[in-house]
């Protein structure tokens, strides 16, 4: 992909809609909803990393109510021509087709190559990348089966998404403070697992959400990982223009 002049990418994620409440997510969604019609006149193309939705669980014919604002948005974006791509996370991994028929939107369940004005980017959500956490994992591969996903669809909605948003606070209770202190090279599992992918192949840059903390981290060679935070407290994207991948802060 080339760039047109004056042209942007734009990287974004971790929105969590629905949390923690209504009312604060509301606030947050017409916040980003703003975001996105602020840049609609020079992106080139926007990627969504993952965890859009706090929880989000595509029914055979019932979809989570709400969230109008910024579907109707992503809905306008693409119709003028501007392409978004979707990445699921793991709150949000249960997509079936709704994003691609209603939005126009791709969705992808795994890490993409891009290669942009000769940058190489590896674009991914990011959890259960890299050592360690061998408990998420194994929960992960339950989440994405099949037959798993059937059971859980045959539950009435109200008990299906009561139950799932109750876990989603609990897993947010349990991780927060770990969120906020980058724990070091070594420690970052996003980062050593950036490292072993460079010992196989060469990206400039390597784009996450997942972790919550915004960074901007240089790797050998010159490459670096972009992690994107989030928009529940930070309400950080990335942004590139062709030469060069920028972390920043929206402040409307």
């Amino acid at each position: 992909m080339q760039l047109a002049e004056g042209k942007k990418i734009y990287f974004l994620s971790d929105f969590h809609l629905g949390a923690p409440d209504h009312a604060s997510s509301l606030v947050r969604e017409k916040r980003i909803v703003r975001f996105l019609e602020s840049i609609s006149h020079d992106a080139a193309m926007i990627l969504i990393v993952g965890d859009l939705f706090d929880f989000w669980y595509e029914y055979k014919s019932v979809v989570p109510k709400g969230y109008v604002r910024l579907l109707g948005k992503l809905a306008w974006l693409t119709d003028n021509g501007i392409p978004v791509h979707f990445f699921v996370g793991n709150h949000d991994m249960w997509m079936n087709g709704y994003f691609e028929k209603e939005l126009g939107i791709p969705v992808y369940f795994e890490e993409k190559d891009y290669e942009i004005n000769g940058k190489k980017f590896l674009v991914g959500h990011g959890d259960g990348l890299g050592p360690g956490d061998h408990g998420y994992k194994f929960i992960k591969k339950v989440f994405r089966n099949p037959v798993c996903q059937w059971f859980f669809g045959i539950l009435h909605p109200t008990m299906g998404i009561g139950l799932a948003n109750f876990l989603s606070r609990r897993s947010r209770a349990a991780t927060g403070q770990t969120d906020e202190k980058f724990l070091g090279e070594d420690n970052e599992w996003l980062i050593i697992y950036c490292k072993e992918i460079l010992q196989k192949k060469k990206y400039d840059y390597f784009v996450f959400g997942h972790r919550h903390l915004p960074l901007d981290v240089k790797l050998e060679g010159g490459s670096r990982y972009i992690n994107l935070g989030d928009w529940l407290r930070y309400n950080t994207y990335a942004i590139f223009d062709g030469n060069e991948l920028t972390l920043k802060t929206y402040e409307p």
